[in-house]
C-alpha cells in the first residue's frame, strides 16, 4: 500500500498555464488529488497521510530524461572516467591508477575522453596507448561514444592490428604502418574489443539491436538484472521519473519486466525502442510491433524505432550538405542508410502506427531524414505520429521550418554544443565552419520556427544531471557576436524536461504538468531554482524523487 503524500511550504512550478504555481499538492493513489495553497491542500491530509516539508524550495513534475541509453550507461558507471581529463601525463596517472585497482578485466576500458584529450591537436593513437599500458588491453572511447583508440595488446585481441573490412560509416582507421593506428570509428570498428571483454551485450541494442545468444540464464541473468537495477537508482538520484531510451531489443524489455515482477513496482517510468540497423531487412519491424503490443503499460512501454543516419562531426562521420570547412573535399563518412532507405523504412515503420527516432547530426542528414518522414506521410497520409530527428548538431537553413510543416519533434541536448560545461570549443566549430554556426546547435531557431524540442543528456555520452542541461541551455554562449542567441528561458529549459518530453510519448495528458488526475510523479529540488544565479544551477541536487506517489529517492 502507498500511504497519501502531502508535499507543502513549496514554490511549486506546475508547468501548467492554467494554474501555474502552487504552495502545497496531495499525491493519492498514485495520482495527483489536489494542488492549491498551503491552507487548502493541507486540510485534506487524512491521518495516514505523510507530510513533505519542501522547505520552500522548488518542487517540479516529475523530470523526463528523453535521451539516454539505460543498459550501457548503467554497465559503464564502473569504468574508467576521463572526463575533465587533459594532456598525456594525466591519462597515463588516472589509466594506472585504475589498472592498479582492476587486475581481473579482460579490457580496461575508459570512457568520456575529449577528441582533444592530448591537448596540441595530436590525435590519439595506440602507440600513445602503449606507453601508458603496454601489457594489457587497453582501450578509451570519446566522449560521443562513435570513436575509440586501442593500444596494441586490444587490437589483437580483437583481430583489428591488420585491420578490417567494415560496413558502410564504420572504420579501422590505418597507419603508415601498414598496421591499424589505434582509431575506431563506429560500432563495427569498436565492437569486436567489446565482444571480446564480454560486455557487448550491454551494447547490443546499440551494435545489433539484437537478442544476446546464448540468452543469459543464472548468475550472468542476475548480473544483468543488478546492472539494470544500479541504473534505475543512477537515474532516480538525478531526478528522474521517465526515461526515453535510444537503444534497445527485447532483452532490456525482459529484465525491467523480471525487476517490476520481483518488486511489484518500477522506480521509474521506462521507454525502450527496437532498434532498426542498416543490415535488417523491414520484414523484422514486426518484431518493432509485437514489442510495441506487449510492453505498453504506464511503466514500460515500447513503440518506438530507432535508427542512425550518420555518425558524428568530430570524425568527419558526419554527413554534411556542403564539405567540411577543415576538410574542403569532404561531406563526410558514407551514410548508414541510403535516402531512399530511409524513406522505404519511415514509411514502413509509420504505416505500422509506429514512432520513428534518427540519430541524424550533420545538415545532410537531418535533411534526408525529414525528406523520409516527408515520403511516410505522402504515402500513409498525415496522422499524429511525432517522428523525432534526434540531436541535430547542424541543421540547413532551409530546413528548419519542415520541423514544424511535419509535426516532427526536434530531440536535442543542451550539454553537447562546444564550450559548453566544460567541452573544448575545438576541433568542432572548425569542422563546422563560420559560416554554419547560425544553425549549430539552433534549439531557440528551431522552438521559434515552431518546433516540440525536448532536452536530454545523451547518457553516458554526457552527464545524466538535468542541472547541468538547463544551466547549458540558459547559458549558451555565441561563437560569435553576429551568431543568433540559443538560448532558452529558465521555464523553457524545464519544460523541456517535462511538458515536451510527455508530449514526445504521447502522454501530455497525464504527465509533465502538475495537476489533478496527473500521475504522481514529483521532483522536489534543494533550492529555489529561480532565486539562484544561472552559472550555479549545476549545483542544485533533487532532495526528493517520487513516481506513482511513491518515493524513489530521498536525500
Amino acid at each position: 500500500m502507498i500511504h497519501p503524500l502531502l508535499i507543502t511550504n513549496a514554490r511549486i512550478l506546475t508547468m501548467d498555464p492554467a494554474n501555474p504555481r502552487a504552495e502545497a499538492i496531495l499525491l493519492r493513489d498514485g495520482k495527483i488529488a489536489a494542488i492549491g495553497s498551503r491552507a487548502e491542500v493541507e486540510a485534506l491530509k487524512t491521518t495516514d497521510t505523510r507530510v513533505i516539508d519542501a522547505g520552500g524550495n522548488t518542487v517540479l513534475p516529475g523530470l523526463s530524461e528523453n535521451h539516454l541509453h539505460l543498459f550501457s550507461g548503467s554497465a559503464e558507471l564502473d569504468h574508467l572516467h576521463l572526463s575533465g581529463i587533459q594532456g598525456f601525463d594525466a591519462l597515463k596517472d588516472a589509466a594506472q591508477a585504475y589498472a592498479a585497482r582492476m587486475p581481473d578485466e579482460i579490457v580496461l576500458f575508459g570512457q568520456g575522453a575529449d577528441y582533444t584529450i592530448l591537448g596540441g591537436g595530436e590525435r590519439v593513437t595506440r602507440h600513445h596507448l602503449d606507453r601508458i599500458i603496454p601489457d594489457r588491453p587497453f582501450t578509451i572511447f570519446a566522449h560521443d561514444h562513435h570513436t575509440a583508440w586501442a593500444n596494441t595488446k586490444a587490437l589483437e585481441l580483437a583481430g583489428l592490428l591488420h585491420g578490417k573490412e567494415l560496413g558502410p560509416g564504420n572504420e579501422v582507421v590505418m597507419g603508415e604502418d601498414g598496421l591499424a593506428n589505434g582509431e575506431l570509428r563506429e560500432m563495427e570498428a569498436f565492437g569486436p574489443i567489446q565482444f571480446a571483454a564480454g560486455f557487448d551485450r550491454y551494447r547490443l541494442g546499440l551494435a545489433t539491436g539484437g537478442e544476446p545468444d546464448p540468452y543469459p540464464s543464472g548468475a550472468e541473468f542476475e548480473k544483468d538484472i543488478a546492472v539494470m537495477r544500479r541504473g534505475l537508482d543512477y537515474c532516480a538520484r538525478h531526478g528522474f521519473t521517465s526515461l526515453q531510451c535510444m537503444d534497445g531489443n527485447l532483452y532490456q524489455l525482459e529484465l525491467l519486466a523480471e525487476i517490476e515482477k520481483r518488486d511489484g513496482f518500477l522506480p521509474l517510468r521506462v521507454r525502450i525502442p527496437f532498434h532498426l540497423k542498416n543490415f535488417m531487412p523491414l520484414s523484422m519491424l514486426e518484431k518493432a510491433s509485437q514489442m510495441a503490443e506487449k510492453y505498453n503499460s504506464d511503466f514500460l512501454s515500447s513503440g518506438t524505432v530507432k535508427m542512425f543516419y550518420d555518425g558524428v562531426l568530430d570524425s568527419w562521420t558526419a554527413i554534411m550538405v556542403e564539405p567540411y570547412a577543415n576538410k574542403p573535399d569532404s561531406t563526410g563518412g558514407d551514410s548508414l542508410f541510403t535516402p531512399d532507405e530511409m524513406k522505404a523504412a519511415a514509411i514502413e515503420i509509420d504505416r505500422r502506427g509506429l514512432q520513428v527516432a534518427v540519430h541524424a547530426i550533420g545538415d545532410g542528414a537531418v535533411r534526408a531524414v525529414l525528406d523520409g518522414y516527408e515520403a511516410a506521410q505522402k504515402t500513409n497520409g498525415t496522422r499524429d505520429s511525432r517522428h523525432r530527428v534526434e540531436h541535430i548538431e547542424v541543421v540547413h537553413p532551409a530546413d528548419i521550418h519542415r520541423f514544424k510543416d511535419l509535426d516532427v519533434i526536434a530531440s536535442m541536448q543542451p550539454p553537447h554544443p562546444p564550450g559548453a560545461m566544460g567541452l573544448p570549443l575545438e576541433p568542432t566549430v572548425s569542422m563546422i565552419g563560420r559560416d554554419r554556426w547560425p544553425y549549430a546547435y539552433a534549439w531557440r531557431t528551431l522552438k521559434d520556427a515552431g518546433a516540440h524540442i525536448p532536452f536530454a543528456s545523451d547518457w553516458p555520452v554526457s552527464p545524466i544531471d538535468p542541472m547541468h542541461g538547463i544551466q547549458a541551455a540558459v547559458t549558451r554562449q555565441k561563437w560569435a557576436e553576429t551568431d543568433p542567441d540559443q538560448r532558452f528561458t529558465l521555464m523553457e529549459a524545464i519544460a523541456a524536461y517535462t511538458i515536451e518530453g510527455a508530449y514526445a510519448e504521447f502522454a501530455e495528458d497525464r504527465k509533465g504538468m502538475l495537476k489533478p488526475g496527473y500521475f504522481a510523479d514529483v521532483t522536489i529540488l534543494d533550492s529555489d531554482i529561480e532565486a539562484v544565479t544561472p552559472e550555479d544551477i549545476h549545483a542544485i541536487r533533487p532532495a526528493g524523487v517520487i513516481c506513482g506517489g511513491r518515493v524513489t529517492f530521498e536525500h
